[in-house]
C-alpha cells in the first residue's frame, strides 16, 4: 500500500500518533515519571496501529489469529509485572490504536473521540475527582494505638512524627513478638517548592 494511494493511512496514524503522545507525554508522564514505560508506551501504540491497519486489509485465517494471540500471551509471561496504572494505559494506547486503525469514523469522530479519552486520563489524574495520596510502609512500634478505638491517636501520633498530612492507615501485618505493626499509611504530597 502506497501512502500516495491511500491518504487515510497517513491521517489516521498521525491522528493516532499526536493523541497517544498527548496521553502519555503529557498525562502520564507528568504524573509517574516512568521513562521506560512511556517510551514503550508510545512505541507499542504505533506498533499496534501498523499492525492492525495491515492485518484490516488482509484475509487471515481462525489459526494465524489464534498464532498471534499465543504469541503475545507468552510474551507477557516473560515480562516483569508492571502496575494497574501502567496497565490501564497500555490498556488505553492499544484501545485507541485499533480504534485509529480500523474503526470507519470520520476523521474529525475519531480526533474528537481519541480527545476525550485523553481529557478523562488527565481530570483522573488531578485531584478533580479523586484527591492525589501517596502510599508509604511503616514499621509502627506503639501497638496499643492500632486498636479501632484509638485510631485518632494513631493517626495523631502518626502526623507528628512522620510531619506527613495523613489522611488514612491501614493495618498490613501484626508482629506480637516484636510489638510492632507494619503500617500501609495514604498522606497528601507536599507541593514541590516545600
Amino acid at each position: 500500500m502506497s501512502l500516495t494511494q491511500d491518504p487515510d493511512f497517513l491521517i489516521r496514524l498521525l491522528i493516532n500518533m499526536a493523541a497517544v503522545l498527548i496521553l502519555i507525554r503529557l498525562v502520564y508522564f507528568r504524573a509517574s515519571r516512568h521513562r521506560a514505560y512511556a517510551s514503550s508506551f508510545i512505541l507499542f501504540g504505533m506498533g499496534v496501529f501498523l499492525v492492525t491497519s495491515q492485518l484490516s486489509t488482509v484475509d487471515i485465517s481462525l489459526g494465524f489469529a489464534f498464532g498471534l494471540f499465543a504469541i503475545f500471551s507468552m510474551l507477557r509471561y516473560r515480562t516483569e509485572s508492571i502496575t494497574i496504572k501502567e496497565m490501564t494505559y497500555l490498556f488505553l494506547v492499544i484501545a485507541m490504536s485499533l480504534l485509529s486503525a480500523v474503526g470507519d469514523m470520520s476523521h474529525l469522530e475519531l480526533a474528537l473521540l481519541l480527545a476525550l479519552v485523553c481529557v478523562m486520563a488527565y481530570i483522573t489524574e488531578t485531584s478533580l475527582l479523586l484527591p492525589v495520596l501517596e502510599e508509604k510502609a511503616v514499621q509502627y512500634e506503639k501497638i496499643e494505638n492500632i486498636r479501632p478505638e484509638r485510631r485518632a491517636e494513631l493517626l495523631e501520633d502518626l502526623r507528628t512524627r512522620t510531619g506527613l498530612d495523613i489522611r488514612s492507615v491501614e493495618i498490613n501485618e501484626i508482629n506480637f513478638l516484636k510489638d510492632t505493626a507494619q503500617l500501609k499509611v495514604q498522606y497528601v504530597p507536599r507541593a514541590p517548592d516545600d
